[in-house]
Formats: structure tokens, sequence, C-alpha cells
């Protein structure tokens, strides 16, 4: 495992002018189109909405769900459906994630944390593996979360670990200390595994 890369103190500004300077450089080191994964929940929206009015080639670009509840996409809890708001009017690419779903390399898996330690719908209770045979998964949190007691599918770790590059934002002291703890080794939940397999990682507190 390599060292994380810790930048605390970011604002969405900085992070989204972060993003698009390694977007930038994904879509200059590729040809065609590269993928990327996004997180759910309330952090990434605004930094999305900054990071859609940058200069990018958004029709060279896919973007996939790191995880979603089974819900339609006009649901309010539909992780996709937002997404899709927010970029496809820059011109990218929306992907829904669905059981059957292919993944492929991402150029970038940008992941946030539970309170839990849960990355994507990756919940404790789903003792998610490294060397997960499927890449995508449908999955029943227990307990299910009161704000969005849905089953969620959800990208796998292998899925997860196939990109160039993982970045975490985690917003609040005590993320902040179960992530250091995870990512030393001081405790087995799945941002602790995903950490232990990862080769590059950067998260902003």
């Amino acid at each position: 495992m390599a060292e994380p890369d810790i930048i605390a103190d970011a604002d969405d500004a900085a992070i989204a002018r972060w993003l698009e300077q390694r977007i930038a450089a994904a879509l200059a080191a590729a040809p065609g189109e590269i993928a990327l994964t996004v997180p759910g929940g309330s952090t990434p929206f605004p930094i999305l909405a900054r990071l859609a009015e940058a200069p990018l080639d958004w029709s060279r670009i896919a973007v996939w769900p790191g995880d979603d509840r089974l819900v339609p996409e006009d649901h309010p809890a539909s992780n996709v459906g937002r997404i899709r708001e927010r970029l496809e009017p820059a011109g990218a690419r929306i992907v829904p994630l669905t059981p059957d779903a292919r993944p492929p390399r991402f150029a970038l898996a940008w992941l946030g944390m539970g309170a839990d330690g849960h990355i994507a719908s990756l919940f404790p209770n789903t003792d998610p593996q490294v060397d997960d045979p499927l890449r995508v998964r449908r999955i029943t949190p227990d307990p299910l979360p009161p704000e969005a007691p849905f089953d969620r599918v959800s990208l796998t770790m292998p899925a997860l670990l196939d990109s160039d590059g993982i970045v975490f934002v985690i917003r609040g002291a005590d993320k902040r200390a179960l992530f250091e703890q995870a990512a030393s080794g001081g405790n087995d939940l799945p941002v602790a595994r995903l950490l232990a397999a990862a080769a590059r990682v950067t998260c902003f507190t």
C-alpha cells in the first residue's frame, strides 16, 4: 500500500481544479474515451457543479456512479439521476450502474466514506474482498440507512482498484480520524481493505 497523499482544508473549488487537472491529463494520454467513477451523497455534487464548468472535452468522458440505490432515475435517491443532471449538459456520457454492467478501467475512481468505514455501497456487513470474482454486486446494507432504505448496486473492490488513481473527499474530524486509522492498518473496515491494496490514493479533507 502506498501512503495516501492527504490534502487538508481543501474547499470545493480547489478539489474541482485538482479533478480538472487529473482528467485533462488522462484525456491527453488516451486517444479515445476515458471513464471516471464518482460517488453519491451530499458532498460531491457542489464539486461536480464546478467541475462541469471546466473546459474539458466532455464528449470523451464516460461517468459511472460508484454505487446506486435500486430506484428509478427520477427518484431523489438515485445517484445516476443526480450525476446525469450535473454532467450530461456538459456533454459527458452517463452510464447507469446495473447488476450486469461491465465496468472499464477507470482513469480516476472518486470515493466517499461513511462513518462506518463503507465505500461505495460496500458496507461492513457485506464483507467486501479485494479478490471478489465479480466487478458489480447487488447489495442489501444491514442496517439499512434510514435516509436511504434501499437495496443497492455497487462496484466491487476489484472494479474500484482497476483505476489509474483513487481520490477520496472526506469531511469532518471523525471521518478523517477513521480514514487515517484505516490507512495505518488500524482496522479492517471496507475502506482499510481498499487502501491496503491501492497503489495511488489522494484524500481531500
